[in-house]
């Protein structure tokens, strides 16, 4: 649900969904994430850009500390709609208390570390760029045996898709060593919006 609140990023953001809700404990499992937008809301020619920052311990600590109240409110909300200037309100509340100047602060940071997650290996929690991640991901879906050939065929199609639309670089290098330091807090936390 947290998708929805967020400005769309640019096309890694669908790399990066997929690749946080891969499930690696077996290697069968997949789960596609697909974008999600308000039925009011057109979609974009070209999505905003990514405004990339180096981040800082404090602000993944804060992106930590203020997931359960951001999911408390999120969750309340219906599938797929916009949320009202209250919602907004609340969660601006709750991003200024954790240390963020407001909810699109903390929604710039959280992209910034959607960012980097993106290019992370969930087998061996090393960075090794969201193109690499897709590829090991069509692979791993083309060798399940259980998938039916119809869902493969679909996260096959969507995978490749996502390679089609090539991610920013990671701008901050720094960035990529500290979410490392934080990737399985990081997963934890923000892992379960691929719903």
């Amino acid at each position: 649900m947290r998708a929805l609140l967020r400005p769309a990023l640019t096309a890694f953001g669908v790399a990066c969904l997929i690749s946080a809700a891969s499930v690696t404990s077996t290697g069968t499992a997949f789960a596609q994430a697909k974008p999600q937008q308000a039925p009011s809301q057109a979609a974009p020619a070209e999505a905003p850009a990514l405004k990339q920052i180096a981040l800082t311990d404090k602000q993944i600590d804060g992106v930590l500390a203020a997931q359960k109240d951001m999911d408390t409110i999120t969750e309340k909300l219906a599938e797929n709609t916009a949320p009202d200037q209250k919602v907004i309100a609340q969660l601006d509340t709750i991003a200024k208390k954790h240390g963020f100047a407001g909810y699109d602060d903390y929604n710039n940071v959280v992209d910034n570390i959607s960012l980097v997650l993106g290019g992370f290996d969930p087998a061996t929690k090393k960075y090794v760029g969201v193109e690499a991640v897709i590829k090991a991901q069509i692979a791993q879906v083309q060798a399940d045996k259980k998938m039916p050939a119809k869902d493969k065929k679909e996260a096959v199609d969507e995978l490749n898709q996502a390679l089609k639309m090539p991610a920013p670089q990671v701008e901050n290098k720094a960035n990529i060593d500290l979410v490392g330091k934080y990737y399985d807090k990081l997963i934890a936390a923000l892992g379960d919006d691929q719903d």
